[in-house]
């Protein structure tokens, strides 16, 4: 089970939500310090699949519909930036 801080006060509509990714963790987890958010995923970093589990975490905490996020930077990064469309 992944460790989801409430992160519902930085759902607003066009918001950029920059994310510190580390795939192959051991566990699911999603870490807010300040206005620093960093996801540590247990999927590998190929094919999209640790974007994917990033994307699905991020919105579980925001509490929105995983759609309604999009990655505009970082695709191959560490460092990535996610565009909340409500």
């Amino acid at each position: 089970m992944a460790t989801l801080p409430d992160l519902t006060d930085m759902a607003r509509d066009g918001a950029q939500i920059t994310v510190r990714v580390t795939p192959k963790a051991a566990r699911d987890e999603v870490r807010r310090a300040g206005a620093a958010v960093s996801v540590r995923v247990t999927a590998l970093p190929e094919g999209g699949r640790a974007n994917e589990a990033v994307r699905k975490l991020l919105a579980k905490a925001l509490g929105v519909a995983k759609s309604r996020l999009t990655l505009v930077r970082g695709q191959t990064a560490r460092d990535k930036t996610f565009r909340l469309d409500l």
